[in-house]
């Protein structure tokens, strides 16, 4: 199924740059302006932030692009949480550029960072955003974070067990580990697109276990970060979410392209010859990439009396609505057919049926139906603007049948009809039925097509070499595709019937 997309959450104004950051009473909070902003008002930052918290380290010049952020104050009911963010007044595009974007959400009270200065694999700083519970991760979890620091110690709050185990708030009965990993499962249902490194202390390894077989790419211990181990674990965990999902993706298109070539194969006729002496090949290929139906079609069936009917169809187009339509036409030929009704009354219905179904009115579909005699001396051919078969006799050069009283296609005129035409065979014959992706094929590198002329020179050859059945539909193909240079851009189905006396 679709990796689940979390909902785009905005980022507070403070965050933005639109808006005055918090006051001194609402926690302590460090600022330090991009590249861009006036000296002056980056000295005034300085001075205030250092007036704010007192053991704070003097930041670095204003020309470095490293930023760093705190919590708000514990004590604050609506706490919005604080983002590296560019001066109120400057650009984003003027911010110091960042490749990675990490969210740590830990609770400490004190509001010592336990986060060191981070680096990117090119040198540039990696952009840290705090969060001092899940309320204030949630709106500060946007699409450009790419990994998710979670301090395992972080207080559970009562929604996260919710779904953990139905009873109780977030003072029940569990253990305090039972707790922890209750804030990591709400953090990876809030956040499956992320990476999540856990952070927990050296003398609870067990725990950071637990944490990755639960769903973290990986655990760390807080009380031996430095900057350079946390920054190499944050790009392998970014890379091994991004490579799992990569994973789970393909796998799921797997699985989808194996249901569908079922469902494809499904759709596919399985002829209903029982009891006939005629022989029967078919070859079809649709012309989307990577398909297995396409807007193609034919059946063959016999009905209680003897009769074989044969059909194949054309809907124009090549899409999957192409594909779906040419399937409903196809069951709903067979279900008539066998329900006794052929000719004029049969395409009649078909009609009504593509009326029906169709998603646009402009949408038709060629159809040429065969119904041969059970004694299989001849047939009656119906053809709605397709194509005539071809037959072969032995000793006579293989012709197309007449199409002087061709009708419309399905779909194109109201009320139209479709005279049936008696066509003697003879005892020894083979009928082959085609959609016009076989003869409109380009012949060699110019603008030329095959045409039904050029197919039927190319069959009357094969046969000269003694081709039949299968192998003669094989070669003819093959044939086709050579002469067009390539794979053909419309659907293709053959269907075959031979009578050997």
């Amino acid at each position: 199924m679709p990796v689940p997309v979390p909902r785009q959450r905005a980022i507070p104004a403070v965050e933005c740059g639109q808006a005055p950051a918090a006051s001194p009473d609402s926690g302590p909070s460090k600022e330090q302006a991009p590249p861009g902003t006036h000296q002056a008002e980056n000295a005034a930052t300085r001075r205030e932030n250092t007036r704010e918290n007192p053991t704070e380290k003097r930041e670095k010049p204003t020309d470095t692009s490293t930023e760093t952020s705190t919590g708000t104050s514990a004590g604050t009911s609506t706490s919005a949480g604080t983002d590296r963010a560019p001066a109120p007044g400057v650009r984003a595009e003027s911010a110091a550029p960042t490749n990675l974007t990490v969210l740590l959400i830990e609770d400490d009270p004190a509001g010592s960072p336990i986060v060191p200065d981070l680096l990117d694999q090119s040198g540039k700083p990696i952009r840290v955003r705090t969060a001092r519970n899940l309320t204030e991760a949630g709106r500060l979890l946007t699409d450009d974070v790419h990994c998710i620091l979670l301090d395992l110690a972080l207080s559970a709050p009562a929604p996260a067990r919710t779904n953990t185990d139905g009873g109780g708030s977030g003072n029940g009965g569990d253990a305090e580990g039972d707790d922890e990993l209750a804030v990591l499962r709400h953090v990876l249902e809030l956040a499956p697109r992320h990476a999540v490194l856990a952070l927990t202390s050296s003398s609870d390894a067990e725990r950071g276990a637990e944490a990755v077989a639960v769903g973290a790419q990986d655990y760390l211990f807080r009380d031996e970060l430095d900057g350079r181990l946390l920054s190499r674990a944050i790009r392998y965990a970014v890379e091994r979410k991004r490579s799992d999902s990569a994973e789970r993706r393909l796998a799921e298109g797997r699985l989808r392209a194996q249901e569908n070539r079922r469902l494809e194969r499904g759709l596919l006729p399985t002829p209903l010859l029982a009891g006939s002496p005629l022989r029967f090949a078919a070859r079809y290929r649709p012309g989307r990439s990577r398909a297995l139906l396409g807007g193609d079609f034919y059946d063959v069936v016999r009905t209680p009396d003897g009769t074989v009917h044969a059909m194949i169809g054309d809907v124009c187009g090549h899409g999957p609505d192409e594909a779906a339509l040419g399937v409903e036409l196809r069951i709903a030929w067979r279900a008539l057919t066998l329900a006794g009704l052929c000719g004029d009354e049969l395409l009649g219905t078909l009609q009504q049926v593509l009326e029906h179904e169709r998603s646009d009115d402009e949408i038709f579909a060629t159809l040429c139906a065969v119904d041969i005699s059970p004694d299989g001396r001849r047939a009656g051919l119906c053809l709605a603007g397709h194509p005539s078969p071809l037959l072969s006799r032995p000793g006579t050069p293989a012709r197309l049948l007449p199409y002087d009283n061709n009708g419309p296609a399905l779909g194109l005129l109201p009320g139209a009809r479709w005279p049936r035409m008696q066509v003697e065979l003879g005892a020894e014959w083979s009928l082959m039925l085609y959609t016009d992706g076989l003869i409109e094929g380009h012949v060699g590198g110019g603008r030329e097509r095959l045409g039904q002329d050029g197919m039927v020179e190319l069959v009357r050859r094969q046969r000269a070499e003694g081709l039949t059945g299968e192998e003669l539909l094989r070669a003819t193909v093959n044939e086709v595709r050579e002469l067009n240079g390539g794979e053909l851009a419309d659907d293709l189905a053959v269907v075959l019937l031979d009578r050997t006396a």
